[in-house]
């Protein structure tokens, strides 16, 4: 789902959303929120898709109280949106006198990168220095927060800023587990083997969703197993070029095609969204879920029926970065309020709710951190951070690669496709768009 190029650094991870639309006051009107004055009367539209009880949705919530108790007279209009909502609409939306003051979006070339490329964002650069916002994001995850004049992530100016980090990960049932007589495995060998030991007994032993972005994450997983930095940064940010039947695509390919046939994913997962996949493995039909970090809160608040654990896929390498952004549009009616409302979200206090709620922040106080899992979950994702193991997302390279791999990873789950003529399907795009960045 999506990222840019996000490599080593600090405690930070995610989902995405979506924020904000007003009415009333100005862009230019300075005379509200922390820098005193009145803002009677104005709202401050926000939208996001993070679900309540999600880390993010918790600490936002919060925010939405702060920000409401330091502005007096301000409304803060709350609009839930869906991630697949924004992905699909954000660029017509936001080109609309519809558009929110501030929304959490999902950050990358083909997502954030395409709207600054676009002229639909605000420039945030003098705010994150004034804020100092750039001196609590470390390095790595400004790469998500930057953008240049072609909408590639990493340099240029502030058009983002996130507020926590995320990666996928394995989450697993440790009562299955125990049951069926499987250990964690730190390998990919055990690792396969667990898989292969679940399926023999007639459990189906991944939890998938091919209709949305997990089973394109899989994918993506699969490759970076056979990756090397060099190759992730050449996809990732057209350092290089990229052979679709070279050995990291063409495993990834004929690996999720061989799972099918094995019965480590079922032929079905390809029509399931991802929030199937969630209620399934909480509701203990599958021993494994691969997935990120964004569902970690969700996990704790809903899993009651046995015991779960989590661990750090297999392999040098997983998706992650910066979690996703909060853009600010460029038809923001509510500029100024919608800067307060980042500040507010980078507070110990709101870093320290995320972090204590299932998240992993990233400017927390690391003491603050009370919940044994918690730190676990923050723990494993600075020992891939430390690695260097941090490797973006795969739809974000180019516009619309999204759906690309959606529907390419589809066909290798209902065998509709060979691996072979999905690489060559999943390439077509991707060239074109470093055609049209070369123009």
């Amino acid at each position: 789902m999506f990222r840019v190029g996000r490599s080593a650094a600090v405690a930070a991870l995610a989902a995405a959303a979506l924020a904000l639309s007003a009415c009333g006051g100005s862009s230019d009107d300075s005379n509200s929120g922390s820098g005193g004055g009145s803002a009677e009367g104005r709202t401050l539209t926000l939208w996001h898709y993070e679900t309540g009880n999600s880390a993010m949705g918790t600490a936002w919530a919060q925010a939405i109280k702060d920000f409401e108790a330091s502005h007096p007279g301000v409304k803060v209009k709350f609009e839930e949106k869906g991630f697949e909502q924004i992905q699909k609409t954000a660029s017509m939306v936001l080109n609309s006198d519809e558009a929110p003051d501030i929304m959490e979006y999902n950050k990358g070339n083909a997502t954030a990168g395409q709207l600054s490329k676009q002229g639909l964002l605000t420039d945030l650069s003098e705010e994150a220095t004034k804020r100092g916002w750039d001196k609590l994001l470390s390095p790595s995850l400004q790469t998500t927060a930057k953008y240049d004049e072609r909408g590639i992530m990493g340099s240029g100016k502030w058009f983002g800023v996130p507020n926590y980090g995320e990666y996928v990960m394995v989450y697993y049932n440790k009562d299955m587990f125990e049951k069926a007589g499987v250990k964690v495995p730190t390998s990919f060998d055990e690792f396969t083997a667990a898989l292969d030991a679940f399926a023999k007994k007639g459990t189906t032993p991944i939890a998938m969703a091919g209709a949305e972005y997990p089973a394109q994450q899989l994918f993506y997983l699969l490759a970076l197993n056979k990756a090397n930095r060099a190759w992730i940064d050449s996809f990732e940010l057209y350092k290089g070029k990229v052979d679709f039947h070279g050995p990291e695509f063409t495993y990834a390919a004929q690996t999720i095609s061989d799972w099918v046939k094995k019965g480590y994913i079922g032929k079905d997962s390809a029509g399931m969204k991802a929030e199937d996949m969630g209620v399934a493995f909480i509701g203990g039909k599958y021993p494994i879920m691969v997935s990120g970090s964004w569902w970690f809160g969700r996990m704790q608040e809903e899993i009651k029926d046995f015991k779960w654990g989590s661990f750090l896929w297999p392999g040098q390498f997983a998706p992650g970065s910066s979690g996703n952004i909060w853009v600010v549009p460029e038809k923001s009616e509510n500029k100024d309020l919608a800067y307060d409302f980042i500040d507010i979200t980078m507070k110990k206090e709101i870093q320290n709710l995320l972090g204590n709620s299932g998240g992993v922040p990233v400017a927390a106080d690391p003491t603050a951190i009370t919940d044994a899992q918690n730190k676990e979950l923050i723990e494993n994702f600075n020992k891939l951070s430390t690695q260097d193991g941090l490797a973006f997302y795969p739809d974000w390279p180019a516009p619309g690669y999204y759906d690309v791999l959606v529907a390419g990873v589809q066909e290798l789950i209902n065998g509709s496709k060979k691996p072979e003529e999905v690489l060559d399907e999943i390439a077509q795009p991707y060239n074109d768009n470093l055609a049209d960045i070369a123009e």
